[in-house]
């Protein structure tokens, strides 16, 4: 399985986006899943602020997917935004 390394909210959001679709989830039936609007999963995937913790672990969970917290690579934000 791919890794994928993200440094901001919207780089997570996009993460988020791009595996909600190759499950060929909607934003809704991911909602549905984890029981929240369809509104609240466009803001998780878009990196607004004051998403609760909550609500990002079990999109995570729902999409069959984990957070991982390690040392920082050496790689700049920018190096990232490349991959996106």
């Amino acid at each position: 399985m791919c890794e994928h390394i993200a440094r901001t909210e919207k780089q997570l959001g996009a993460i988020l986006r791009r595996m909600r679709k190759q499950a060929g989830l909607t934003q809704g039936s991911l909602g549905n899943r984890i029981h929240l609007r369809q509104g609240t999963i466009s803001r998780l995937e878009a990196g607004a602020p004051a998403v609760q913790i909550r609500t990002l672990m079990e999109a995570l969970a729902a999409l069959e997917l984990e957070l991982v917290v390690r040392p920082r690579s050496r790689g700049s934000a920018a190096d990232i935004e490349d991959l996106f």
